[in-house]
């Protein structure tokens, strides 16, 4: 099959189901994940399609956002090994803001339990790993919890992150781009994401490569606030180039 008659293919699926996947798409057709995505970024460029994180959606369904489910098994070995890395960020008997995400939820579980730690985070299933480790003070932000991501979002979780200086933020985004910044779908958690990166004296993001190129509908930052981000080794090089240009430190793993 022709890449033109692969991409019709996929605009048409994409268009019956609401989404499609990088993973799948490459097993049906029998090609390598990078080609797919070189199809979807092609589709997305002719405004047919819509790139999102590990796939993408039909032109004009730009609220769409996968639930934890989809997040957890997406990219799973580069979460992990974004994960493993952050380890070595964490501040020796600092502090730190957990913010709500799948990799920063495993880089919760990976906290080994000899550390000591304050921890803050206004995200559920950060919360839930961590509530047992006995050498960690946690504090739950609290505020009306985003059913889709379990993270508590406006005016209580926004009260909460003015009262505090943490040593180091761990921050996650749906997307990012070195000249649009940082995004996400939804406003009341970029509001969030906003004020924990106001709260924090070091900002790290852990985002998948995936999310490169990906851009939402709120705006949280820019990579002028982001001290390190690390990320997998699928980042293009230019893309690297250009986040280093804005100031940010970045880590392949």
């Amino acid at each position: 099959m022709y890449a033109p008659e692969r991409r019709h293919e996929i605009l048409r699926l994409a268009r019956e189901a609401g989404s499609v996947d990088v993973l799948s798409l490459a097993d049906r057709f029998q090609v390598t994940a990078e080609t797919v995505r070189r199809d979807l970024t092609a589709l997305d460029r002719s405004g047919l399609l819509r790139r999102v994180h590990g796939g993408a959606i039909p032109a004009g369904r730009l609220d769409f956002e996968p639930d934890l489910t989809e997040r957890e098994a997406t990219a799973a070995d580069e979460k992990h090994r974004i994960a493993a890395a952050a380890l070595a960020e964490l501040p020796d008997g600092g502090s730190v803001v957990l913010d709500a995400g799948s990799t920063i939820a495993r880089l919760a579980a990976a906290i080994p339990v000899d550390v000591a730690l304050t921890v803050v985070t206004h995200a559920l299933p950060v919360a839930a790993r961590l509530a047992d480790h006995t050498g960690i003070d946690l504090h739950l932000v609290g505020g009306r919890v985003r059913h889709r991501t379990r993270a508590a979002v406006d005016a209580w979780a926004l009260r909460a992150y003015a009262e505090i200086r943490a040593d180091v933020l761990f921050l996650a985004t749906n997307g990012f781009t070195a000249d649009g910044g940082l995004t996400t779908p939804d406003l009341g958690e970029a509001a969030v994401k906003r004020a924990a990166m106001a709260a924090a004296r070091r900002v790290v993001l852990l985002a998948d490569s995936a999310k490169a190129g990906q851009e939402h509908f709120a705006r949280f930052g820019s990579f002028a606030d982001v001290d390190l981000l690390i990320t997998d080794t699928g980042l293009a090089p230019a893309d690297k180039a250009s986040i280093e240009a804005a100031g940010t430190e970045v880590v392949l793993v």
